[in-house]
């Protein structure tokens, strides 16, 4: 059974990931706009990770017993001066996922809720990754400039990028 403190936080991180899912589209319209459809497919895709997260919460807490509440989502952020600002704002806002994340494992310990605790591991390696990525994207960026062949090329690879649902035998 999960705890009463619990399922709200969980359904907070939810409504988290479903926003990352958001903030990920507004930045795929953005680099869109400025003709930059690789850069948009890599944002599309990472905003359909996102909603997998939500969804591998969403299924845990029905597992454990308990409800989910969809709440309202925060707008995103709709511009960017560059593609370089958008990776900036990339690595932070994962960041600050892995920052909640984390609290929802000390939140798990203090429960002594273990299932749980022993749930989010996925996701505390998972941010390890998003981060990784994040950091790698915007240190290339930061070399190839917002002009010119490189960005070009940048973007044809990250057209490349395809969606992955996790594997079952991994939850």
């Amino acid at each position: 059974m999960l705890g009463k403190k619990m399922e709200k936080a969980l359904n907070e991180q939810i409504n988290a990931e479903l926003y990352s899912a958001y903030l990920y589209l507004s930045m795929a319209t953005w680099v869109e706009d400025e003709g930059l459809d690789g850069f948009g497919n890599w944002f599309k895709v990472q905003a359909q990770e996102e909603v997998s997260h939500a969804m591998r919460l969403y299924d845990y807490v029905y597992e454990r017993g308990g409800r989910v509440r969809m709440t309202q989502i925060e707008a995103p952020k709709t511009d960017w001066k560059s593609p370089e600002a958008a990776f900036e704002d990339t690595l932070e806002h994962e960041q600050k996922v892995t920052a909640l994340i984390n609290d929802l494992v000390s939140l798990a310990r203090k429960e002594s809720d273990y299932a749980t605790e022993n749930m989010l591991q996925w996701f505390v390696a998972e941010q390890v990754e998003e981060e990784d990525t994040a950091g790698k994207l915007l240190q290339r960026v930061k070399l190839v400039g917002s002009k010119g062949h490189g960005l070009y090329m940048m973007d044809r690879e990250l057209a490349a990028r395809v969606f992955t649902p996790p594997a079952a035998e991994e939850e």
